[in-house]
């Protein structure tokens, strides 16, 4: 089959990935896509690095049962935890992962102070820490981990008062003295 007419994968840990998705589609309106939403074992970020590899192996199998020809990881936990080991896995597919927008936030910065939400996992992984040392001459990065807030999302309750209150729980301390909050999670923008 030509090449061109096959799907491009897109997977993340549940409602996360339909943000990315969106934006593929905006990007690349003539492609096909198959969305593999994976709530049944979502949060990916509380998870351990060799559970959510596994997963992603399973994921990734089906889609190439699937045809397609290329995969989007459209989680930075999943990113973070398993992408360099699916590349070497899969080296004939390319897999395209995502990781927080760092580079974006230290653009313009006054107060040299930047806050990362993500997921716990995420924030302590060994490729978020190369992220953040490539941009720590340019601000101050506080990681925030936010792990209920894809809980949150994952049962739709993106505008509730119990969200309100966990977001200034935990966004409290920061307030009046940061640049950007940085949304390293593609569930988080649902929130806000």
């Amino acid at each position: 089959m030509d090449n061109s007419k096959k799907a491009i994968g897109v997977f993340d840990s549940g409602l996360g990935g339909i943000s990315v998705l969106r934006d593929l589609k905006k990007l690349m309106p003539n492609e096909d896509f198959i969305y593999f939403g994976d709530s049944a074992y979502a949060p990916y970020g509380i998870k351990t690095k060799d559970e959510i590899t596994k997963r992603c192996v399973e994921i990734i199998d089906f889609f190439i049962e699937k045809g397609v020809k290329a995969v989007v990881i459209a989680c930075n936990t999943a990113t973070s935890a398993s992408a360099n080991y699916l590349r070497k896995k899969y080296k004939d597919l390319p897999i395209i992962g995502m990781e927080p927008a760092l580079k974006v936030a230290t653009q313009g910065v006054k107060n040299n102070n930047i806050v990362v939400m993500a997921t716990p996992l995420t924030l302590k992984e060994k490729k978020f820490e190369n992220l953040m040392n490539r941009f720590e001459d340019q601000a101050k990065i506080i990681k925030l981990p936010a792990p209920d807030l894809v809980e949150f999302v994952e049962r739709g309750e993106i505008d509730t008062p119990e969200l309100k209150k966990y977001l200034r729980s935990i966004l409290n301390p920061y307030l009046g003295n940061i640049d950007a909050v940085v949304l390293g999670c593609t569930h988080f923008p649902f929130a806000k």
